[in-house]
């Protein structure tokens, strides 16, 4: 009982930490999308919003509220499964995260010239530098890109995955097998990479095949990637690994284009 408290007192106090860098991604990710929208969405999301102001304001809650929520669910089911470790950075294990990042920041760097090369919108987007000369867009990136998404769909939706699918089919087992743990990993991927298609609809207009494809390598794999760095280092290399991602690429557009 004493363990089980300490654990909840410790996930309490992770989640406290998260709530002002909830509070940054969210605001800058609100005032970053009504300005990646065309002129048509921007005019409707002002009509009932108001103001850019407000919904970056709307968009900040509403991230804290996430970041906090599921930084406590995520603590505890990670816990329970055995994949929360202590948060610290250990220089061997930063390699194999530096891999993850400098691996998948080449890629979605290379998406100005394979999918901006089909889809018109991708290069106009980049036309007009908003997703690598906007300090919007930069700040959104790492900060609820790389540190809210991580432990939305990492330390919390991959965890209670994990221990739902240990519980169900593996009951007898007295600690989840890596297999669930893949498997979770999989599932939670496939999630984030559907999480993103409604922004994805607005931005473009359309889910076309080539579009769904997109998504789901930029953000499927790449979030296999990432839970991968969770379960085998820490979910804190899972956060280095994402928001690096987003640094390299961005540093690879302002050298290039």
């Amino acid at each position: 009982m004493k363990h089980g408290k300490q654990t909840l007192k410790k996930a309490f106090v992770f989640a406290a930490w998260l709530i002002p860098i909830g509070a940054i991604g969210g605001y800058f990710t609100g005032k970053y999308a009504v300005a990646s929208y065309s002129l048509e969405v921007q005019q409707v999301i002002l009509a009932q919003v108001g103001s850019t102001q407000m919904v970056a304001v709307a968009a900040m809650a509403q991230s804290m509220l996430y970041a906090f929520v599921a930084g406590v669910i995520g603590y505890l089911a990670s816990a329970k499964i055995g994949l929360m470790r202590p948060l610290r950075i250990r220089k061997q294990e930063l390699l194999p995260a530096f891999g993850v990042t400098l691996g998948c920041g080449i890629v979605m760097a290379l998406d100005y010239w394979t999918f901006g090369t089909a889809i018109s919108e991708v290069r106009a987007l980049y036309a007009d530098g908003i997703l690598y000369q906007s300090v919007d867009n930069c700040l959104a990136s790492v900060f609820y890109g790389g540190i809210v998404e991580e432990i939305l769909f990492r330390l919390c939706v991959m965890s209670v995955l994990a221990l739902v699918i240990w519980k169900v089919f593996f009951r007898a087992r007295k600690e989840a097998p890596i297999s669930v743990i893949v498997a979770a990993n999989i599932l939670s991927a496939l999630l984030f990479a559907v999480g993103h298609l409604p922004t994805a609809m607005n931005m473009y207009g359309a889910l076309t095949p080539i579009i769904l494809f997109r998504e789901l390598l930029l953000n499927g794999a790449f979030g296999m990637a990432f839970g991968w760095l969770y379960r085998t280092y820490g979910i804190q290399y899972a956060m280095l690994g994402h928001a690096g991602t987003h640094i390299v690429s961005k540093l690879i557009w302002l050298a290039l284009l």
